[in-house]
């Protein structure tokens, strides 16, 4: 099982990213769930300036927009909850499983890249998250591998809380960007380029 975070600022070539995903999990048999980002439905919530609390749940409705988009042609299956996965495509309508397992903060520190690898903690699953960049610059420098730790404090391409969900639960994280064709399929078979996260 592969949990693929796919990010909203990709929003304009999501469903030939999802379109790959399909083909490479036809060829394959491998199961694969994506997690939508929550693209620009979440930028809407951002201007409206509510609480932290109805921020939070309007934010994973907007993840819920999203997915619904990306999975609009495709053969990719819309579900809300974990259960029955198997061979196949799987696109997280994830509101109703969250209000079931309420278990993250309810703050902007948490977006889709904490909830995806929540996701992915609760199946035992690898985590990638696709999303316009390379990976982790620092200084300026694209870092192929860092320890979660490393990134307290610094503003990059994942939430604020992803570093330190992963490591309470000792689970890696895989960036990619998704902007170039076929990245994501040679990652899976082992080719990876990109920024490994240890937690």
């Amino acid at each position: 099982m592969i949990v693929v975070k796919l990010g909203g600022s990709l929003i304009h070539r999501a469903k030939e990213i999802v379109k790959e995903i399909v083909e490479y999990s036809d060829a394959s048999g491998e199961a694969i769930l994506i997690i939508p980002g929550g693209s620009i439905f979440a930028d809407t919530v951002r201007k409206v300036n509510a609480s932290d609390e109805a921020s939070h749940w309007m934010a994973i409705l907007a993840m819920e927009q999203y997915g619904y988009y990306i999975a609009d042609g495709s053969d990719a299956q819309l579900v809300d909850d974990t259960s029955g996965i198997d061979e196949g495509v799987y696109i997280l309508l994830p509101y109703a499983l969250l209000k079931k397992k309420d278990e993250l903060p309810h703050t902007w520190d948490v977006t889709s890249d904490t909830i995806a690898a929540w996701v992915a903690s609760v199946l035992g699953a690898r985590f990638i998250k696709l999303t316009d960049v390379d990976g982790i610059f620092i200084n300026g420098e694209l870092k192929k591998e860092l320890r979660a730790e490393e990134l307290h404090g610094i503003e990059t391409c994942v939430d604020g809380e992803l570093p330190r969900f992963l490591i309470k639960n000792k689970m890696n994280c895989e960036i990619l960007n998704g902007n170039c064709p076929g990245r994501l399929v040679n990652a899976i078979k082992g080719n990876f380029s990109g920024t490994l996260i240890r937690g």
